[in-house]
């Protein structure tokens, strides 16, 4: 039998559900709808998936779409081939994680009392005697959502061990989280809590220098890097905080976001992050102006001048400020040059652990295609004290997101 073409997407984007089963189970929400990004979405990051339908759902959606989205076979009805045991019963082929998306109260209802008539109801309750992570997202009206019925099953569900996430409360209903939302919620499921308890405090995109009140000077940094990390970080039991410059970029939903525009402010943000709680480490992935104009006009600069000379400053180094005040904090730098060699690039890094002020650095070369700012991926040296660690070939940045965190995770004060 040939491999279905859908699933050349697999790993695409990451390798971080690689050799992971997981059975998308799906209600009748028109939230059905979200179901095949969803899909789509495990697979970039390397899962294999399957779709369990109840009769509802094939009313918002043709069994077909998802056929199509996972290439497997969709289960819609219990047959003698036992699916709701293959999938999910107790032995050592069964799926890695379970998850209910789009969940309807009337699903939830069944699952918080055992009740099995459908493919999805049943196949959850064998999930929930195996022992199988399950995360339950619900989609209905505020209304039902609100009912104390509902909310009594969500919490019996936790009480089970279930993960049930909470919705996005738009409009008076209670919408399906953000697709990114719920991978991230699955990715963090399936990865080992290694960093349970531990405080990041991380930065990430471009700062701005006010030139006037309309003009600044910046850099083309997306801040797609230290999101990246933070999401890593997250998924492995870390609580984040993300310092964050503009950019069009959507944080993830679980970390404290702290927004600031100038290299002055990610600073005084950075300070007072760290200062508020035990901070394990800091990771600066932002890419902070090393000069802004030296003084900002008030009002705008009137055009048709035929020449006009802006005056710059260099601004504090934040890592520097971060290690003068915090001596015992974790410190990860990152250092981007311009065509450079790899022992050039590892040069340049180690002159930031000698001089003691980081702990890693994370290099890359800007002129290098695919790499540093404004890309889906990257290519990086993790440079330690004796020299380069591990030389990250182009990946996406989830995947050197990983391995920059595998790197923490291993770390001893």
């Amino acid at each position: 039998m040939f491999e279905h073409t859908s699933k050349l997407i697999m790993g695409s984007r990451s390798t971080v559900l690689e050799g992971r089963k997981i059975v998308l189970c799906v209600t009748g929400s028109v939230a059905a709808v979200e179901c095949v990004a969803i899909a789509r979405g495990l697979m970039r990051h390397g899962a294999e998936v399957f779709a369990v339908m109840s009769d509802m759902a094939q009313k918002i959606i043709h069994p077909y779409l998802l056929e199509w989205a996972t290439g497997n076979p969709v289960v819609t009805s219990l047959t003698g081939q036992i699916e709701h045991v293959a999938l999910a019963g107790k032995h050592k082929d069964h799926a890695d994680l379970i998850l209910v998306a789009p969940a309807t109260a009337n699903t939830i209802g069944k699952m918080a009392h055992a009740i099995d008539d459908t493919p999805v109801t049943t196949t959850l309750s064998s999930a929930i005697g195996a022992g199988i992570p399950i995360i339950v997202v619900p989609a209905m009206h505020a209304s039902m959502y609100d009912h104390p019925g509902v909310i009594e099953n969500i919490e019996k569900l936790r009480e089970m061990g279930v993960r049930v996430l909470a919705p996005r409360r738009e409009e008076a209903k209670a919408k399906i989280p953000k697709t990114e939302t719920i991978i991230d919620q699955v990715i963090a499921a399936l990865t080992p809590n290694d960093l349970e308890g531990r405080h990041f405090v991380i930065t990430a995109g471009p700062t701005r220098g006010w030139i006037d009140r309309v003009r600044f000077v910046t850099n083309p940094s997306t801040g797609k890097m230290g999101i990246e990390i933070a999401k890593e970080l997250t998924a492995r039991g870390a609580s984040v905080t993300l310092v964050i410059g503009p950019t069009a970029q959507e944080p993830p939903d679980n970390v404290e976001i702290r927004h600031v525009q100038t290299s002055e402010e990610m600073l005084e943000t950075v300070l007072d992050s760290i200062s508020q709680r035990e901070t394990y480490g800091f990771i600066s992935a932002a890419a902070v102006l090393d000069y802004v104009p030296e003084d900002t006009i008030e009002k705008k600069i009137e055009s048709g001048k035929s020449e006009l000379l802006i005056r710059l400053r260099p601004t504090k180094k934040i890592i520097e400020e971060v290690r003068e005040k915090f001596k015992d904090i974790l410190i990860v730098g990152f250092k981007v040059e311009s065509d450079v060699t790899d022992e050039e690039l590892e040069r340049a890094a180690l002159s930031k652990i000698d001089k003691g002020i980081c702990d890693y650095v994370v290099a890359n070369d800007a002129h290098r295609e695919g790499v540093a700012f404004g890309t889906d991926t990257n290519e990086v040296l993790i440079v330690g004290p004796k020299g380069t660690i591990e030389k990250v070939p182009l990946s996406s940045k989830r995947v050197v997101a990983k391995h920059v965190v595998d790197i923490i995770a291993a770390h001893r004060k």
